[in-house]
């Protein structure tokens, strides 16, 4: 057990659980608060907020609207601000221990091999199938040939080309010394593109009559139409934000940029590059002292804006710039497959306006599709490398590097037939329905390892509290009335 020394002199004893204690130190020293060094600290944002935009604001949302209309909007409004709530919580527990959440879930009863194992599976079967890399392959198909694939042939050729796109994000993920560093600098200058454009287009095409609405929407005052897709509102609430595993994965990203105690516990090199630096597979603590807290308000203080100003709020702008393109050109009639939203769109802008605007629209869509196919595989493969070498000790004579980029390549390949197996918005469904099942259990998961090894300076407060269990029972509603479904 670890002792700990409260600022009142009383002496908790923390329990462990099923793993071994944590090492003990001083918390680092944060840069100091400002606006130059907030832009120097944070980033794991930026990643999970490129991982973010992706299938949801390019499919699920525009899909939805069109559908169901713009009064089915709320509920992007509802899993962003919920998601908000979890993903702080996990990372709670990174800046205490600089360990990533899950290695929190392994300290919980029945142990590191039976959660290992769950969200090894689970988080294979969310996101091992590729079903962003085949909608990159979709698009960049329509900006060749003009058209979406459509027979034998064409869906060949697209399988080619998101052979291509799962190649190229492996070949990137391995390309520097720190792998968080590269998706960081990726995301930064995919966020940039991809909002320039989308705020453009917007400001041409869309009347402020139709942006007030779809503002109406996001606040609950458009008229809902209660007769849903069940499937497509799960996948429309989870991939709203990031949904499932990547919630869980900013921890991940967190320690590996050094916030709090994660500074002191390595992180995931390229093996390409030859880096090999370890990643501890047990973390370090703090004793609550004065000095140490007021470097834990500063953490924690980079860490909400990080989520929020960053994180959040790019979820909402981004779903928002998306859906009210596809509210305002897309006829209400019109009878279109999934990824057809977005070459409408493009078509409609390159029609009115200019030629040039089809290859945009489309390349902006591939570097939306595109900057979440490269989260979503390092989210998969960092997770299972994570977990690996806490639960399985023989992983652990080899270096971090090796097993990541060993991971990433028997992925890959299962990826390279995955990607054959079914339509994109088959697949891309896939993902979004499994993901609510991760949110229900991680969410009471969060909240019991941050009431039970944080020390009580620390834990969360009550609001929050309540808003981990009312996001556990919002993806858990959603989890049960799909298997009701299913059954009936």
């Amino acid at each position: 057990m670890n002792s700990e020394t409260s600022q009142d002199g009383r002496i908790d004893e923390i329990n462990p659980g099923c793993l071994p204690a944590w090492e003990r130190a001083d918390l680092p020293e944060p840069l100091p608060f400002g606006l130059v060094n907030l832009f120097r600290t944070i980033g794991p944002g930026a990643i999970l907020l490129a991982a973010a935009i992706g299938g949801g604001e390019w499919i699920a949302g525009p899909l939805a609207t069109k559908e169901f209309g713009r009064g089915i909007l709320w509920i992007a409004t509802v899993a962003v601000i919920l998601q908000t709530i979890f993903n702080l919580e996990a990372v709670r527990y990174t800046l205490y221990t600089g360990e990533p959440i899950v290695t929190g879930f392994m300290r919980l009863q029945p142990g590191k091999l039976f959660w290992g194992w769950f969200y090894i599976l689970i988080g294979v079967a969310q996101l091992a199938t590729p079903a962003l890399a085949a909608a990159c392959g979709a698009v960049l198909f329509a900006a060749i040939m003009g058209r979406l694939p459509n027979g034998a042939n064409d869906v060949w050729i697209q399988h080619m080309i998101s052979t291509g796109v799962i190649v190229l994000a492996v070949l990137l993920l391995l390309s520097g010394e720190s792998i968080e560093r590269v998706l960081e600098r990726l995301s930064w200058i995919m966020i940039v593109f991809i909002f320039s454009f989308l705020i453009v287009v917007n400001a041409i095409f869309v009347p402020v009559s139709e942006s007030v609405a779809t503002v109406q929407g996001f606040v609950g005052l458009q008229p809902r139409n209660n007769n849903v897709d069940l499937v497509l509102l799960a996948t429309f609430a989870a991939t709203a934000g990031s949904g499932g595993l990547g919630n869980l994965a900013i921890s991940n990203w967190f320690r590996d940029k050094g916030f709090g105690m994660g500074a002191l516990s390595g992180m995931f090199g390229s093996a390409l590059a030859g880096e090999h630096g370890g990643v501890k597979p047990i973390g370090t603590t703090f004793p609550v002292t004065t000095e140490n807290l007021r470097r834990w308000k500063v953490w924690w203080r980079y860490s909400v804006l990080d989520q929020v100003a960053l994180w959040a709020f790019g979820c909402l702008l981004g779903m928002f710039l998306n859906v009210n393109l596809a509210a305002a050109l897309i006829p209400a009639d019109a009878e279109l497959p999934g990824m057809a939203a977005g070459t409408f769109q493009a078509h409609y802008m390159a029609e009115k306006l200019w030629s040039g605007f089809w290859y945009l629209a489309l390349l902006n869509g591939f570097w939306i599709l595109f900057s979440t196919h490269l989260g979503n595989t390092d989210v998969l493969v960092r997770m299972v490398s994570d977990i690996s070498l806490v639960a399985f000790p023989r992983v652990r004579q080899w270096p971090a590097s090796r097993v990541y980029a060993v991971l990433l390549l028997v992925l890959t390949a299962w990826a390279l037939f995955a990607v054959r197996v079914g339509t994109v918005l088959q697949l891309f469904e896939v993902l979004g329905v499994i993901a609510c099942p991760i949110m229900a259990i991680a969410a009471l998961q969060i909240l019991r390892v941050n009431t039970r090894f944080l020390p009580k300076e620390l834990r969360p407060a009550m609001w929050r509290r309540i808003g981990l269990l009312l996001c556990s029972l919002a993806y858990g509603g959603l989890t049960v009335a799909l298997i009701m479904k299913q059954f009936r």
